[in-house]
């Protein structure tokens, strides 16, 4: 869902880039891309709590904010769906989240057409061709990419053992309503744990 914009500015405090960043992913029409990965070694039958890490990656200003606040409540509602009991107190399992905006530029080179042309230059019917040197323009994108990680990490081993990450263009920033859409982009992220807690 790529569209050519001018350059923006991102020079907002990172607690709110992290509510937009969250936000237009989840806005996006074609949806986030999702990846997740786990420890195979891990022993996941386990782990029954989890709690969240002291000064999570969305909290870099001394203060909770509200993206933290957001996601916290939404990992807090998956994990406890999925048989984990929230603690503070020596939980088996430590969830930690970042989110950041990165501009980015791409660029398709576009070839000589070949004889007969398509798209746009269809109208010549391959009646004739371009001078020498003639310049077939490049279409050059920029746009702003929105990534969320979510982490699992063995609070005993203080050690990764399952990463949730969305990521999608976070071009068309509309910071509306952005609990809704945070929840909805980890529900997309916690729709690939493929785990339940110890009974």
């Amino acid at each position: 869902m790529r569209t050519p914009l001018p350059i923006q500015i991102l020079s907002r405090a990172r607690g709110a880039l992290g509510v937009v960043a969250l936000t237009t992913l989840a806005g996006c029409a074609t949806g986030p891309d999702i990846r997740t990965d786990y420890n195979r070694s891990a022993d996941f039958s386990a782990y029954r709590t989890f709690g969240f890490v002291p000064r999570p990656g969305t909290d870099r200003q001394g203060y909770e904010s509200l993206t933290t606040q957001y996601l916290k409540a939404a990992v807090q509602r998956e994990m406890t769906a999925r048989g984990y009991r929230y603690t503070q107190q020596s939980p088996d399992l430590l969830v930690n989240f970042n989110a950041r905006l990165r501009q980015k530029v791409v660029s398709d080179p576009a070839p000589l057409p070949p004889p007969g042309y398509m798209g746009y230059y269809a109208y010549r019917g391959g009646m004739y061709g371009p001078w020498p040197g003639y310049g077939f323009y490049n279409d050059t994108y920029v746009y702003t990419e929105g990534t969320l990680n979510i982490d699992l990490v063995d609070a005993r081993k203080n050690q990764l053992v399952w990463e949730g990450v969305a990521q999608g263009d976070a071009s068309r920033v509309d910071p509306q309503d952005s609990q809704p859409a945070i929840d909805a982009v980890v529900t997309q992220i916690f729709a690939k744990y493929p785990f339940r807690a110890a009974p």
